[in-house]
Protein backbone atom coordinates (compact mmCIF):
# COMPACT_ATOMS: atom_id res chain seq x y z
CA UNK A 1 0.00 0.00 0.00
CA UNK A 2 1.71 3.27 -1.18
CA UNK A 3 1.59 5.30 1.46
CA UNK A 4 -0.67 8.94 1.59
CA UNK A 5 2.25 11.78 2.42
CA UNK A 6 4.96 11.65 5.39
CA UNK A 7 2.62 12.32 8.69
CA UNK A 8 5.66 13.01 10.75
CA UNK A 9 8.82 12.89 12.44
CA UNK A 10 9.32 11.61 15.76
CA UNK A 11 11.97 12.37 17.92
CA UNK A 12 12.73 10.99 21.58
CA UNK A 13 13.62 13.96 23.91
CA UNK A 14 13.87 12.36 27.79
CA UNK A 15 12.31 15.22 29.86
CA UNK A 16 9.86 18.04 28.94
CA UNK A 17 12.86 20.45 29.82
CA UNK A 18 14.13 19.28 26.48
CA UNK A 19 11.24 19.19 24.47
CA UNK A 20 10.86 22.82 25.12
CA UNK A 21 14.02 23.75 24.35
CA UNK A 22 13.79 22.03 21.35
CA UNK A 23 10.58 24.26 20.52
CA UNK A 24 12.11 27.53 21.25
CA UNK A 25 15.41 26.99 19.25
CA UNK A 26 13.30 25.97 16.27
CA UNK A 27 10.57 28.42 17.15
CA UNK A 28 8.22 26.08 16.54
CA UNK A 29 4.39 25.91 18.03
CA UNK A 30 2.53 23.00 19.80
CA UNK A 31 -0.35 22.09 17.40
CA UNK A 32 -1.74 19.44 20.27
CA UNK A 33 -0.05 17.19 22.52
CA UNK A 34 -1.32 13.52 23.93
CA UNK A 35 -0.30 10.67 25.70
CA UNK A 36 0.66 6.97 24.01
CA UNK A 37 -0.39 4.14 26.62
CA UNK A 38 1.04 1.49 24.43
CA UNK A 39 4.74 3.32 24.84
CA UNK A 40 4.26 5.00 27.66
CA UNK A 41 5.37 8.28 26.58
CA UNK A 42 4.07 11.75 26.23
CA UNK A 43 3.57 13.53 22.79
CA UNK A 44 3.89 16.98 21.10
CA UNK A 45 2.95 17.51 17.79
CA UNK A 46 3.75 20.85 16.06
CA UNK A 47 2.13 23.19 13.77
CA UNK A 48 2.56 22.93 10.26
CA UNK A 49 1.27 24.20 6.59
CA UNK A 50 -0.15 22.09 3.84
CA UNK A 51 3.57 21.86 2.57
CA UNK A 52 5.42 20.09 5.36
CA UNK A 53 4.64 17.58 7.66
CA UNK A 54 4.63 18.40 11.53
CA UNK A 55 7.91 16.78 14.57
CA UNK A 56 6.73 14.71 16.63
CA UNK A 57 8.10 15.15 20.01
CA UNK A 58 8.66 11.76 21.94
CA UNK A 59 8.99 12.04 26.16
CA UNK A 60 8.78 8.74 27.36
CA UNK A 61 7.97 8.16 30.91
CA UNK A 62 9.84 5.78 33.72
CA UNK A 63 8.80 1.85 32.59
CA UNK A 64 8.52 3.25 28.68
CA UNK A 65 10.49 0.91 26.04
CA UNK A 66 12.02 4.25 24.51
CA UNK A 67 13.34 5.24 28.17
CA UNK A 68 16.93 3.71 26.36
CA UNK A 69 16.50 4.91 22.94
CA UNK A 70 19.78 5.93 21.75
CA UNK A 71 21.47 4.78 25.30
CA UNK A 72 19.51 6.87 26.74
CA UNK A 73 20.07 9.96 24.45
CA UNK A 74 17.11 10.33 22.80
CA UNK A 75 17.60 11.36 19.00
CA UNK A 76 15.97 11.30 15.89
CA UNK A 77 13.41 7.53 16.53
CA UNK A 78 11.44 7.22 13.63
CA UNK A 79 9.71 8.75 9.78
CA UNK A 80 5.69 8.14 9.67
CA UNK A 81 3.87 7.78 6.55
CA UNK A 82 0.00 8.22 6.86
CA UNK A 83 -1.86 5.55 4.88
CA UNK A 84 -5.81 4.75 4.69
CA UNK A 85 -5.66 1.68 6.32
CA UNK A 86 -2.49 0.56 8.50
CA UNK A 87 -3.64 -3.19 9.26
CA UNK A 88 -3.52 -3.84 5.22
CA UNK A 89 0.18 -2.36 5.53
CA UNK A 90 0.76 -4.95 7.82
CA UNK A 91 -0.93 -8.05 6.46
CA UNK A 92 1.13 -6.63 2.64
CA UNK A 93 4.59 -6.83 4.61
CA UNK A 94 3.68 -10.09 6.48
CA UNK A 95 2.80 -11.40 2.89
CA UNK A 96 6.48 -10.49 1.53
CA UNK A 97 7.84 -12.29 5.03
CA UNK A 98 8.30 -9.10 7.06
CA UNK A 99 7.40 -8.13 10.82
CA UNK A 100 5.69 -5.26 12.62
CA UNK A 101 6.50 -4.42 15.85
CA UNK A 102 2.95 -4.59 16.85
CA UNK A 103 0.29 -7.76 15.94
CA UNK A 104 -2.28 -5.33 15.21
CA UNK A 105 -2.40 -1.60 15.43
CA UNK A 106 -1.86 0.74 18.37
CA UNK A 107 -3.74 3.44 19.50
CA UNK A 108 -1.26 6.97 19.39
CA UNK A 109 -3.12 10.03 20.08
CA UNK A 110 -7.05 10.16 20.24
CA UNK A 111 -7.25 10.42 16.32
CA UNK A 112 -4.83 7.93 15.10
CA UNK A 113 -3.74 3.98 15.62
CA UNK A 114 -0.29 3.27 14.42
CA UNK A 115 2.12 0.16 13.20
CA UNK A 116 6.02 0.32 12.99
CA UNK A 117 7.68 -1.82 10.48
CA UNK A 118 10.95 -3.47 11.86
CA UNK A 119 13.80 -1.75 11.23
CA UNK A 120 15.87 -4.54 9.78
CA UNK A 121 13.44 -4.24 6.49
CA UNK A 122 13.53 -0.51 6.42
CA UNK A 123 17.57 -0.20 5.88
CA UNK A 124 17.58 0.21 9.30
CA UNK A 125 15.06 2.76 9.62
CA UNK A 126 12.04 2.45 11.87
CA UNK A 127 8.74 3.66 9.97
CA UNK A 128 5.77 4.10 11.72
CA UNK A 129 2.32 3.63 9.60
CA UNK A 130 -0.41 6.02 11.06
CA UNK A 131 -4.08 5.52 9.64
CA UNK A 132 -6.76 8.58 10.89
CA UNK A 133 -9.61 7.29 12.78
CA UNK A 134 -11.08 10.35 13.99
CA UNK A 135 -11.12 14.46 14.82
CA UNK A 136 -8.26 15.16 16.85
CA UNK A 137 -9.40 16.00 20.39
CA UNK A 138 -7.85 19.27 21.15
Amino acid sequence: MKPMRMHHVGIVLNTREAADKFLETFDLEIDYEGFVEAYQAELIFTKYTENESPVELIIPKEGSPLKNFNNGKGGIAHIAYEVEDVEAVRQEFESKGMEMLEGSAVPGTSDIIVNFLKPKYGQGILVEYVQTVGPIQR
